[in-house]
């Protein structure tokens, strides 16, 4: 009877020597429903742990016994942590647990210490790129899945209406594929954008993103007159050269220069000569 107990005494001892520490601070980080848990390491010198990962929803709580379903991405795994977007499909409480493994040897499970529901995700204003196209007023949203609807505002600056959510200053948007077309826009008015997104799932909806504001095209009388303008500068200032070019023109046409043989051309000494001769001959006939 001694023996036997003291042997189930040295055999918990060494089952208790052979557990690994449970890893620490579990937690949950939520950011426009990707869901994940985190935990501390479990570190061992010269080894390396690997942890797995199991949820329970309400369903398995209250009606399977409290059963935990293992997360097969989550298993053995080394790191730190644990995708669980996929297992928190439903807007109810989950729990969610953790264990180190090394080998055969493995920890308690650390839980988490408050239930998680998704409805609690930080949803994050949309990044977005408001843009003209001519007359067109276009908004660019980033995309963060099939979950969300983006609610768009967007108003003539200065005439803001009394309640923006009006449906010819709003706009829903379901699927993100290209730019979207708000409106056509006033010519030289500026108009400006704000969004934010929205879950059906959780019936929640973000912050409005930074208000963003661009102007419209011109009018046609006004492109006319620049245009207009535009060309009388350029007229202005090109006539002068036109006038001497074609001075130039009518120079060389009615009075062209004619370039003389060389045999023709009498250089500056032989006229002088000729000059001499003249003369030397003019004063023997008048002797």
């Amino acid at each position: 009877m001694v023996t036997t107990s003291c042997f189930c005494l040295f055999g918990g001892i060494l089952e208790e020597e052979a557990l690994l520490p449970a890893p620490q601070n579990i937690s949950i980080l939520s950011t426009n429903m990707k869901h994940f848990l985190t935990w501390s390491p479990v570190t061992v010198p010269g080894e390396t742990v690997r942890y797995s990962v199991e949820f329970q929803g309400e369903y398995e709580r209250d009606y399977a016994n409290e059963t935990w379903i293992p997360i097969s991405e989550c298993s053995l795994i080394i790191v730190t942590q644990c995708n669980v977007t996929e297992d928190i499909s439903a807007t109810v409480a989950y729990n969610l647990r953790v264990r180190a493994n090394l080998g055969s040897r493995g920890s308690e499970w650390s839980t988490l210490k408050v239930l998680f529901n998704r409805i609690t995700t930080f949803l994050t204003p949309p990044m977005m790129e408001v843009s003209v196209d001519g007359y067109h007023l276009l908004v660019k949203l980033e995309d963060l899945g099939p979950a969300f609807q983006f609610h768009i505002f967007y108003w003539r600056k200065g005439r803001l209406p009394a309640c923006p959510g009006t449906a010819d200053h709003a706009k829903t948007v379901k699927e993100i594929s290209s730019a979207v077309h708000l409106d056509t826009m006033e010519a030289g008015a500026e108009y400006c954008v704000k969004a934010r997104t929205y879950v059906e799932a959780i019936n929640r909806s973000s912050n409005f993103s930074q208000m963003q504001c661009v102007h419209g095209g011109r009018s046609i009388w006004m492109t006319t007159a620049m245009v207009s303008f535009v060309g009388f500068v350029v007229g202005v200032l090109a006539l002068p050269f036109f006038a001497w070019k074609m001075s130039q023109i009518f120079q060389y046409s009615c009075c062209p220069v004619v370039v003389l043989p060389d045999t023709l051309v009498i250089s500056l000494s032989s006229l002088l000569l000729l000059g001499c001769c003249i003369f030397i001959g003019r004063k023997r006939l008048s002797e």
